[in-house]
């Protein structure tokens, strides 16, 4: 028994020594392992090579990062010491681990290809309209100008379009795969709206201009010549194209009358000669015109007052504004200037006050300002033959002529650039000195005869 445990003993000094000459070998140093168990025993014979059995079934099933035969907590039997000090010399290959990306990838591609926003201005709608009127028409020109496209394309544009639906490989099969996108219904709708080809419109343009066809009409003409029309035509696609036909005389019994050769033209002033005027019906509308009686009367009286009115607007009211025009002309004697308004005098006798309903004055000087003050009529300005003013108060406030008081039934002359106040308004009086004067210079001629 001693002797089983000295052997013992020897090879695992042995072991150890050779496990510490291929690591210094190498120039690694074992790690120091360390249980988790809070009691450290030997593991006996059978329990290695259970473990060791456990761990290269878990290695078989594919899990990494962990050696095998080696368990946390264990020391390594003999020959697990073995395989570990010949596990740096040669390397184990990983097994390959299935890619993150390559379910991605299976999963868009199942995915259909996004080939819209590669196609430009160009929609699969506009290419499907394209490529079907093309084939009815076989001309581009017809295309351009009978073809509505979602953009406003050019001629060129159109050209080019279609030399590369033709000839560019990698354009044509982005169309194709984004015309094969298109709903059923968007196709149908697409297709609906084909251009007719001229084997179609001379088909129509038999029926008779004269007869009432019907949709009966057009589909026995659908099922005589079903290779004729489009796949898409119906009975009343055929009908609306040959009303529309008929509107701009393109049928066969039809004949349009040829312009007259010549300087004989008929223009549109000539025609409108020709018209008789007793033939055409006059539609009378006697509510409007009682309505432009009533009007024309109400005007009529509106221009009766104000000539009645004439003889007292002797006085006319400006508004100044900045710049004022000119205060004197040929028919001004004096002008009452104030703040907002001036008053004009053109008559040698004015009376100043304030307006109402009842009484109409000359000068309203409820114009300028605050009047409820002064007197309906406050007071006269007059003329007199010698060329001097006169303003006499009749108003129960005093008139201020500058500064000095006019008391009621006073008067007081008035010269140039005389300050009028009257209840707080202020007012400047200017006369006119060159038709003073000559109004002065013919009274001295009539005095001396």
């Amino acid at each position: 028994m001693a002797s089983g445990t000295a052997s013992r003993s020897e090879d695992e000094e042995s072991l150890a020594g050779q496990k510490r000459a291929s690591s210094q070998a190498l120039g690694t140093i074992p790690k120091r392992r360390s249980s988790s168990r809070f009691i450290k025993r030997k593991k006996f014979d059978d329990e290695l090579v259970e473990s060791s059995l456990a761990k290269s079934s878990t290695r078989a099933k594919g899990a990494s990062g962990v050696e095998p035969g080696r368990c946390s907590g264990s020391e390594p039997s003999s020959s697990e010491k073995k395989k570990v000090s010949k596990a740096p010399s040669t390397p184990v290959p990983p097994s390959p681990a299935p890619a993150p990306g390559l379910t991605k990838r299976v999963k868009k591609s199942k995915q259909p290809l996004q080939v819209t926003k590669d196609l430009g201005r160009w929609k699969p709608a506009d290419d499907l309209l394209l490529i079907n009127a093309v084939l009815q028409t076989n001309d581009l020109t017809s295309v351009h100008l009978g073809v509505k496209f979602s953009c406003r394309f050019t001629l060129r544009e159109v050209q080019e379009r279609w030399y590369a639906l033709l000839y560019d490989p990698v354009i044509s099969k982005l169309a194709c795969q984004a015309m094969r996108q298109l709903h059923p219904e968007a196709i149908a709708a697409i297709q609906s709206k084909a251009l007719f080809s001229k084997a179609e419109e001379q088909l129509l343009s038999k029926v008779g201009s004269t007869s009432q066809p019907t949709l009966e009409t057009f589909q026995d003409l659908l099922h005589r010549h079903p290779g004729a029309f489009y796949l898409a035509r119906t009975a009343k696609s055929l009908q609306a194209h040959w009303q529309l036909m008929k509107q701009y005389y393109l049928l066969e019994d039809q004949t349009v009358q040829p312009l007259p050769k010549g300087d004989q033209v008929l223009n549109f002033s000539d025609a409108e000669d020709l018209i008789d005027d007793s033939k055409l019906k006059d539609m009378r509308d006697e509510v409007l015109e009682h309505e432009l009686t009533v009007a024309d009367r109400r005007q009529k009286r509106e221009i009766r007052q104000l000539e009645q009115e004439l003889h007292k607007w002797q006085v006319l009211v400006d508004s100044i504004t900045g710049m004022s025009s000119p205060d004197f002309d040929n028919q001004t004697l004096a002008v009452l200037r104030g703040r907002m308004v001036r008053y004009l005098m053109r008559s040698r006798e004015i009376t100043l006050g304030r307006a109402t309903k009842d009484n109409q004055i000359d000068v309203d000087l409820s114009l300028e300002g605050p009047a409820w003050k002064i007197s309906r009529k406050q007071g006269v300005i007059k003329l007199k033959n010698n060329g001097d003013f006169f303003i006499a108060n009749e108003g129960r406030r005093p008139i201020y002529i500058d500064g000095r008081p006019v008391l009621c039934g006073s008067k007081w002359r008035l010269s140039n650039n005389s300050v009028v106040e009257i209840a707080s308004l202020r007012f400047v009086f200017l006369i006119n000195q060159d038709l003073i004067a000559l109004i002065r210079a013919e009274a001295a001629k009539i005095i001396p005869q």
